[in-house]
């Protein structure tokens, strides 16, 4: 588990753009069951979390469509709400950072580790906008 003041930063990043945090299996639950399109983020300490995932989910919001609701989990701190994700996310493998698309509580996409690493937030992001074009 990474210290409170080592990820603050980071959690701010997504959080000043306007992502809700979600500490709890049941703040998770409640926030990808609600109608709608619903984006969650996993974010994480690690270095393509940094360069390429936050600045792509930020990026994409500026798409005429997005979703209704866009959250955020982080991986090595919100272990329950990163665990109740990830088990919404199967068949997918966890990775993180990740990102996933619901729409009425369904998966509807999703972008993983290996999406993100090495390719710009820019690529990234028109990835996302793509989906909220098709499913928002």
């Amino acid at each position: 588990m990474y210290p409170a003041e080592l990820v603050k930063p980071m959690r701010q990043d997504l959080a000043s753009a306007g992502f809700e945090e979600l500490y709890t299996a049941e703040d998770v639950e409640k926030a990808l069951n609600q109608n709608g399109t619903t984006l969650i983020v996993v974010n994480s300490v690690c270095g393509c979390a940094a360069a390429n995932a936050r600045p792509a989910a930020k990026l994409s919001l500026q798409n005429d469509k997005k979703p209704d609701h866009i959250v955020t989990v982080f991986a090595g701190v919100d272990i329950e709400a990163v665990n109740a994700a990830r088990n919404l996310m199967i068949p997918f493998p966890p990775s993180s950072p990740s990102m996933a698309l619901f729409k009425d509580g369904e998966l509807v996409h999703m972008i993983e580790r290996h999406h993100i690493e090495g390719r710009p937030a820019e690529l990234i992001a028109e990835n996302l906008m793509g989906a909220y074009d098709e499913f928002c």
